[in-house]
């Protein structure tokens, strides 16, 4: 009998959902960054464990949104949850349970989840047994979790516990993808979440929030190799030469960066053509929203 489902990573941005995922899945799908609120929108990765198929939902990170990107970044974590078999609270180890951790267990209490939600206290090398005793402690007399399970998701400590336990908690049902898929996420989409890493990595401040990357063209050549265009929508005019650094070499760097991990993922030859847009209300344009898969109506105040 095979058994189905969808299991939602909801924490804190930075609380290493998007880190676990790639390790559930055994495939970087989802990007990840030092910088909070990387995530922008649903991703969904496919993994096998047994006789069971576990749809991964990796979600923005909950907090207090400010702009209209942010209200439809957090309406789409808590919409992965609502809708998943299974939800999983990562919370840093050796950040504890943090003001914005209780608030999203109040959250929880208060809504409810239609699933079971387990706890996952993640980055358990940062901190010493005994704390990690007393903050399980602390965190489940908030909320009655179905299940706890301690890990690295970075290290893949206690993971495949974590994994296993998923497995065998999903209800009976046909598999959802074929065995050998590993996203729902079209190419150009995950070709573009590449790209924005490498800017996220390599830009300061606020810059990386303020921009957005799509995948305008997608062409598959004779001998297998890949042309890909893709524009980088900026919010501002000021940003552009920011962006292309002293004689090119920011973007050129962004761009061999991007190439090289596409072609990794791809396993084939890529040709990445970058162009610069500025678009100074990209975050009010429905079509910019449609292409990050969030709605552009829960952006509303």
């Amino acid at each position: 009998m095979t058994h189905s489902g969808f299991v939602a990573l909801i924490g804190e941005p930075n609380a290493g959902k998007s880190t676990l995922l790639n390790k559930m899945v055994g495939a970087k799908i989802s990007i990840v960054t030092h910088k909070v609120q990387t995530t922008r929108t649903r991703i969904r990765g496919v993994s096998i464990e047994d006789q069971s198929q576990i749809i991964f939902v990796d979600t923005p990170g909950l907090f207090k949104p400010r702009r209209r990107l942010d209200r439809a970044m957090v309406a789409a974590a808590w919409s992965g949850a609502a809708d998943s078999d299974i939800t999983l609270l990562l919370v840093e180890a050796h950040r504890g349970l943090t003001e914005g951790v209780e608030k999203i267990i109040s959250s929880i209490s208060e809504t409810g989840l239609n699933g079971k939600l387990a706890l996952v206290i993640n980055k358990i090398d940062k901190v010493d047994v005994n704390d990690l005793l007393s903050l399980s402690k602390e965190i489940n007399e908030s909320h009655p979790f179905t299940e706890t399970f301690m890990i690295s998701a970075e290290k893949g400590k206690g993971v495949d516990d974590l994994k296993r336990w998923l497995g065998s908690n999903l209800p009976e049902g046909p598999w959802l993808y074929p065995d050998d898929q590993i996203s729902d996420m079209p190419l150009r989409m995950i070709a573009a979440e590449i790209t924005r890493e490498k800017l996220t990595l390599r830009l300061h401040q606020e810059l990386p929030y303020q921009l957005t990357v799509e995948t305008e063209k997608w062409e598959e050549k004779p001998d297998k190799s890949v042309r890909i265009e893709q524009t980088i929508y900026l919010s501002r005019s000021g940003h552009k030469g920011i962006l292309l650094g002293k004689k090119g070499e920011t973007i050129k760097a962004v761009s061999m960066a991007s190439r090289l991990s596409i072609e990794e993922f791809l396993g084939s030859k890529v040709h990445l053509f970058l162009r610069l847009k500025v678009r100074e209300k990209w975050m009010e344009e429905t079509e910019r929203y449609s292409e990050m898969g969030l709605d552009f109506r829960d952006g509303n105040a």
